[in-house]
């Protein structure tokens, strides 16, 4: 059985609630629900991790997926593209006033 990393939507560094930033209704919801309910089956990609007693733990092809097939919709289609994407990106609603942090 492959080993993943787990899934964090709350990470500690990210003053950020994943459900209040995406938009209801909107494709990431869609998007989300759809890889999390389980109707996008992905059981074939644990054949191809080799991580079940050694090595790192794995990305989850249901993160990379959700990543990939939201920039292919946004016309991201490079590699570095998409990187550069994921690192600087969040998709969020039009706020009144700029978000503070705690701290």
């Amino acid at each position: 059985m492959a080993r993943y990393r787990p899934v964090d939507n709350q990470p500690c560094f990210l003053p950020v609630v994943l459900a209040e930033q995406l938009l209801s209704g909107s494709f990431e919801v869609a998007l989300n629900h759809l890889i999390d309910s389980g109707a996008v089956p992905l059981d074939a990609f644990d054949a191809f991790y080799r991580n079940d007693e050694a090595g790192a733990p794995a990305v989850s092809p249901a993160v990379l997926l959700k990543a990939v097939l939201l920039s292919y919709s946004r016309g991201l289609v490079s590699s570095r593209a998409i990187a550069s994407a994921c690192q600087r990106l969040v998709t969020s609603p039009p706020s009144p006033s700029p978000p503070r942090c705690n701290g």
